[in-house]
């Protein structure tokens, strides 16, 4: 049988990087995008030693033209696409939704929402004749509102619409697409946002999950792996909430 073959976006750190280390363990071929060519490279020297083959593609998910060749690139060395995880995205600035600049706004649509579809667009007519499975990277941002996050808040919410939408739209064509929405986690985009630096921060965030932690990007990538295994076969258009309990408060 044919590997199977997994492309995992924003893959150089966090959830992306611990995913596509879990579909290597899997025993799947991966291919590894983000714009950071120096941490995409280290983690396919990590994937490399387990074994795996991988695959790096320098890409920014918001350029159409790179994502059309990055998946072109893909089919051209792998032959086929099985799944993908599209999780690249970024945190945005944290303002009023008056006060949110009109850039930013644009900038956090362009990669969070727009880019996600964009991968879409070019992935799924390479699962059209065997089947696959999508996975969109939302958010518990994506369930409910957060103060001062506007355009982030929106875009997670409109990529939960998305997948929905796409599910429809390709669930005769045996594709599943689904989500994802992890709460808090210990990533570096926290580290950047000072939530996980900040002690008083760090205690008000995880305050808010009734477990009384945050969670790691294995356990996210766990949820990946699974949702777009044949274990998950008849779930499609779902967003799945990996939160520590955090939106049933």
């Amino acid at each position: 049988m044919e590997k199977r073959v997994a492309l995992v976006t924003g893959a150089s750190s966090g959830i992306g990087k611990a995913t596509a280390i879990k579909f290597a363990q899997k025993g799947y071929q991966t291919a590894i995008c983000d714009i950071d060519e120096e941490k995409l490279s280290t983690v396919a020297e990590e994937i490399e030693k387990i074994g795996g083959e991988v695959l790096t593609v320098t890409c920014d998910i918001a350029a159409a033209d790179e994502v059309e060749s990055m998946v072109d690139k893909i089919i051209d060395t792998f032959g086929r696409l099985d799944v993908a995880c599209n999780n690249a995205g970024i945190e945005g600035t944290s303002a009023l939704t008056a006060d949110y600049t009109i850039d930013e706004w644009d900038r956090m649509m362009n990669v969070n929402l727009r880019g996600q579809w964009i991968c879409m667009k070019y992935e799924i007519p390479h699962m059209l004749e065997s089947g696959g499975s999508i996975i969109n990277m939302s958010s518990i941002l994506g369930q409910v509102a957060f103060e001062q996050a506007p355009g982030y808040v929106a875009a997670k919410h409109g990529l939960i619409g998305l997948t929905k939408a796409a599910a429809l739209d390709y669930a005769s064509k045996n594709i599943r697409i689904n989500a994802v929405c992890p709460g808090f986690i210990e990533t570096p985009m926290l580290e950047r946002a000072g939530i996980t630096t900040d002690p008083e921060t760090r205690k008000s965030i995880i305050s808010l999950h009734p477990l009384g932690r945050l969670g790691t990007v294995d356990e996210i990538a766990d949820a990946v792996v699974w949702l777009s295994s044949d274990e998950a076969s008849f779930i499609t258009g779902h967003s799945l909430v990996v939160d520590g309990g955090y939106v049933i408060k």
